[in-house]
């Protein structure tokens, strides 16, 4: 089953050029991130257009999530193996004194452009690949053979090693997760409105680090030797239809993938 978190104006369009094709493989489900789906004694800042985050879109499937599942950006690709590494996860998850989640990890190098900077969430683990935390870093660049990360606008760079483990935003949770959401989404309302009223954004990895940090979660990092692929930049699309072509050609994939399923 997959459900797709989307805006309302962009349903049937949305539905037309992918749902409807992937509803003839496996159940689909449609749900709106809203900027005006508050919690009690809030409202939407004026001139507040900008979505409230990952967090918030996860919590929006809230009603109809009744079993662990995996969470992916759908702008993104994330490879075979991720996904064979995710499911073997859920498959037989339980939560017990804590709840237990997984991360598909990459590495650093294999998430970059070419073409400017990228966000990533740069995570600490144990020796046990445990995640410890995540850290985002909103300005990651290539220079030269290198990787390095600004926080004041350019000022200055600081280093990151090429394989430095990074989020993708590909997870795997269990239904605990969203009363978590829910709970901690009003105090986040409380502390960003005053500043950030306009950008603030309710990460998904915020809310697991928290929950790591209160020992609520332990979340297994599952590691993925398979490159990232995503249009961060228009630049980026001809490195990204090659890549796909060429795992057409190698057998990875069908040549024409919805003329050899739609009799299955």
């Amino acid at each position: 089953k997959v459900i797709f978190i989307i805006k309302p104006e962009i349903e049937q369009d949305f539905k037309t050029a992918m749902g409807n094709r992937i509803s003839k493989f496996m159940q689909v489900s449609y749900v709106f991130q809203k900027i005006d789906d508050l919690p009690k004694g809030f409202s939407v800042p004026e001139g507040r257009t900008k979505p409230w985050g990952t967090g918030h879109a996860i919590l929006s499937c809230a009603s109809i999530v009744d079993a662990p599942f995996a969470v992916i950006n759908a702008d993104d690709y994330y490879g075979l193996r991720a996904f064979e590494t995710i499911f073997q996860f859920l498959r037989q998850v339980k939560d017990t004194r804590k709840y237990h989640y997984a991360m598909v990890g990459y590495q650093l190098e294999n998430t970059l452009t070419d073409f400017g900077s990228v966000a990533r969430g740069i995570c600490k683990i144990t020796q046990r690949h445990m995640l410890e935390s995540v850290t985002e870093r909103t300005r990651i660049e290539k220079h030269g053979f290198d990787a390095v990360y600004t926080e004041d606008d350019g000022e200055t760079w600081l280093g990151l090693p090429l394989d430095t483990t990074v989020s993708m935003n590909l997870w795997g949770f269990t239904p605990s997760i969203f009363p978590e959401l829910d709970s901690r989404f009003s105090l986040f309302l409380d502390n960003i409105l005053p500043d950030n009223p306009l950008k603030g954004e309710y990460f998904l990895p915020m809310v697991v680090s928290s929950l790591i940090h209160e020992r609520k979660a332990d979340v297994k990092v599952l590691d993925s030797p398979d490159k990232w692929y995503g249009v961060t930049y228009k630049e980026d699309k001809k490195a990204v239809v090659s890549a796909i072509s060429k795992m057409k050609r190698d057998g990875i994939y069908p040549i024409n993938l919805w003329e050899n399923y739609k009799d299955r």
